[in-house]
């Protein structure tokens, strides 16, 4: 996709549907700054194959709801890349599935501030840097549950819908500095989340044996995730912000207990 010369932040960057993303965007040529919270070692092995893929990845610690660490963060990658033109809001956590009568107010505030304020936070400190290049991409890892709404996971569809609630303002805020923001919103994904959501919900051990039930015949993978994300930060998508795309086979219905 001709990403050479280009500096990608991917939060969450080192599991999950965040490793695809971090894969694939330095398989088309991006040097990828890999961000993680907790998992070091799942961030270090990120790392690890990017390098013997031939590219250029350094890895980052920080918990995205906390501006003063986003901002030392950023900071660090601008000192070793020289600036960052992509930034892919993926990092984020589950809530509980209670109900809102239920869920501790704590709960609420911690899954908002990683979907939403994050993305905010990161956003502000990365633009002087984006503004200065040819192009810019934000992309927002969102999800169906943005537009499903469904019951016992309104701190998760608050967050996720406040986050694609700034990707619609910011399109609009930095169109004329040619930046893009889009939002990719992925349905039940193979990830440690999704099994863990799939057990919760439907009684199943493995993900895999809902496959059949599954559009396509089988769950949705990081990698179809990432796909997604490399079009868009591609020039095959040079006429694209603002765009929300689903990455669900078409078949959230399928799966209504979820979402």
């Amino acid at each position: 996709m001709g990403l050479e010369g280009r500096v990608a932040l991917v939060t969450g960057g080192g599991r999950g549907i965040g490793r695809a993303i971090s894969l694939a965007l330095a398989a088309d040529g991006a040097a990828v700054a890999v961000n993680y919270r907790r998992d070091e070692e799942a961030a270090r092995e990120t790392v690890a194959e990017i390098e013997r893929m031939g590219g250029r990845a350094k890895m980052y610690m920080a918990s995205v709801d906390d501006f003063e660490q986003d901002r030392a963060m950023v900071e660090q990658v601008i000192a070793d890349f020289g600036y960052i033109d992509i930034l892919v809001n993926n990092a984020g956590i589950a809530s509980r599935g209670l109900s809102v009568a239920d869920t501790d107010p704590a709960e609420m505030e911690r899954v908002v501030r990683t979907h939403a304020f994050g993305p905010h936070y990161l956003s502000k400190l990365v633009l002087p840097s984006m503004r200065t290049r040819p192009r810019g991409d934000i992309i927002m890892i969102s999800s169906v549950a943005a537009r499903m709404l469904g019951p016992n996971g309104a701190p998760y569809n608050m967050g996720k819908a406040a986050m694609e609630a700034l990707a619609m303002t910011l399109y609009k805020e930095e169109r004329r500095y040619n930046i893009r923001v889009n939002i990719v919103a992925p349905g039940l994904t193979e990830t440690e989340m999704g099994s863990r959501l799939a057990r919760a919900t439907q009684g199943v051990q493995n993900l895999r044996e809902i496959d059949q039930r599954s559009p396509f015949g089988r769950v949705c993978q990081p990698e179809d995730v990432a796909k997604v994300v490399r079009f868009l930060v591609s020039d095959d998508a040079f006429y694209l912000t603002g765009q929300r795309i689903e990455v669900d086979g078409g078949g959230t219905a399928a799966l209504p207990n979820l979402f």
